[in-house]
């Protein structure tokens, strides 16, 4: 009996299938300690296990491609960044559906501008839940706060920002389990 190929044994499995990631910096580039030159990083990044890899503007965000668990890929960025920088950053990697996802639950007219604020804090696992939103200090009465698998998103007039009291969040054990970016970069993310 003769041995048959079929086509299934030429294509890829399933492990070996690429995804796109998102991988999120936590608290780099916002002052003058904890910098990373995204430049060097990209290129540090630029190895086996990490493809197609480049950045968007200098807050931390790691646009990728990989065969790889996020698990293993959020080890890996975490040890080499600290082992080329010098210091421990939080890493939060997210696929590129889960990205649109996130982004598919902002309402169309929620922006920032002159007018109104908008944020996407994305959440570590350890506080991905539905309670955030009940928890979080804000003053729901001037911020409507949202939540959506992997992330909150709150959105405010920019004349109540005060009392809406988002800066509150800063002081919670919360906010070190999370990773804010403005609506816009959370749209273009998920769309690039």
């Amino acid at each position: 009996m003769r041995n048959r190929l079929s086509l299934a044994s030429f294509l890829p499995s399933d492990d070996m299938m690429m995804t796109s990631y998102i991988a999120l910096l936590r608290g780099v580039n916002a002052g003058k300690e904890r910098r990373i030159d995204m430049k060097t990083l990209k290129l540090l990044l630029e190895h086996p296990g990490f493809t197609n890899v480049s950045t968007y503007i200098n807050s931390g965000n790691i646009l990728f491609t990989s065969d790889k668990p996020k698990s293993v890929l959020q080890t890996d960025m975490q040890a080499i960044i600290q082992k080329e920088f010098g210091f421990d950053v939080p890493v939060l990697i997210k696929t590129k559906k889960e990205m649109k996802k996130i982004a598919d639950a902002i309402p169309f007219d929620w922006k920032n501008d002159s007018a109104q604020r908008t944020d996407v804090a994305y959440l570590f696992d350890a506080i991905d839940s539905k309670k955030v939103v009940k928890i979080l200090p804000l003053n729901k009465a001037y911020a409507d706060i949202r939540y959506v698998k992997g992330a909150v998103i709150w959105h405010m007039m920019r004349e109540n920002y005060n009392k809406s009291r988002l800066n509150g969040i800063i002081k919670t054990d919360l906010y070190q389990l999370m990773t804010v970016r403005n609506v816009n970069t959370a749209r273009f993310l998920a769309q690039n």
